[in-house]
Order: C-alpha cells, then structure tokens, then sequence
C-alpha cells in the first residue's frame, strides 16, 4: 500500500473549505508550518489564531508567517488549546470554518512536552461550538509515540460520540492499518 501524507490530505481538504477572508485556529501551532498554511489561505481579510504551550514553537510560527504582508491576519496565544472558547473573540464564535489539530509533540523540541488527552478533548468540544455551519475540524493524531495511544484512542471515542445529525466523521490512515501508524480524523459540521 502507498504511504500517504496525512498533513497534505488535511491541506487538500483544508483548501476546499477555508476561503479569503475566513477564520481558522490552528489548535497546535508547533513549528509554524500549519499556520503558515492557514494564513496563505485566508489571507487578505481573513484571520487565523495559533495556540501553544511552548513559546518556542510560538516564536517559529511568528518567523514562517512574518513575510506576509498582512501581520494582522495572525494572533498567536501563549496557552492552551484547551481554553480557546475563552480565548477566541465572541464576535468569532460560530464562524470558524477550519480547526486543525496536529497532536503529539513539538517536532526537534522536548518530546517529554506532548498533548495530553484531557486538555485535547477540552479543546475538541470548543473547537465543535466555535465551528460555522460547512466548518471543518483535522485532527492528525500519533498512536506511536508514548501518551499518543490513548490520546489517539480517546479522539476516536469522542468522534464516536458527536451527533450524527450535526457531524459526519472519516478517518484517513497514513498506512495500511497499524495499532502505530498516524492516523487523520476529519469532523464536518452539518447545521
């Protein structure tokens, strides 16, 4: 079987439904490449929030995105995704159309710094409510690393448990299916 980006499926998903002008949150900044992403998109008008832990990764971020023209396109937060129902402007609630999520840990940082289920599934909750009508959520999550099992596992469950008449959930493994290999969870918003 053909191995499979898992990040340039959740671009190619990502570039379908975030528009000029539309509002993302990239859940999980790590070293910027994802937001950079996301602001490419969104650009002119639009706006993208960038949420981590370590300022490392929000200093990375900062340095991929600081050649756009438009620095107001970008809010990065010091904290985490867990608090991001707090952290986003109300007037944003309900019109977000793309939340991504890639978990684990930051890639060339500390790997004893990961994601930790609780705060993931806190985050994903928000990341549901702040979601508009056609709104997308990408969670690439990470069985092969220490925690990322059961974070992997605790994801699956809570996409299991969404409202089938508000959420229509596929799943996107990188390889043939291994209990290690990542894995993409993608979460539609229907009404």
């Amino acid at each position: 079987m053909k191995r499979i980006s898992l990040v340039k499926e959740a671009h190619k998903l990502i570039k379908d439904r975030l528009q000029p002008g539309g509002i993302a949150i990239d859940a999980t900044v790590g070293n910027g490449h994802d937001t950079l992403f996301l602001v490419e998109q969104v650009m002119p008008a639009g706006k993208v929030y960038g949420f981590d832990i370590q300022q490392a990764a929000l200093d990375s971020a900062r340095s991929k995105c600081g050649q756009l023209s438009d620095p107001e396109c970008l809010t990065l937060i010091h904290a985490s995704h867990a608090l991001m129902a707090e952290k986003i402007p109300g007037q944003h609630h309900g019109k977000i159309s793309v939340v991504m999520f890639n978990l684990g840990y930051l890639p060339g940082g500390d790997k004893s710094i990961i994601t930790r289920t609780d705060s993931t599934l806190l985050a994903l909750n928000s990341a549901s409510w702040l979601l508009a009508a056609g709104g997308l959520i990408t969670i690439l999550a990470y069985p092969g690393h220490p925690g990322g099992d059961q974070e992997a596992d605790q994801v699956k469950h809570w996409c299991g448990q969404l409202d089938t008449n508000q959420f229509r959930v596929s799943t996107v493994y990188s390889t043939e299916h291994k209990d290690s290999a990542p894995i993409l969870f993608m979460v539609s918003k229907m009404c």
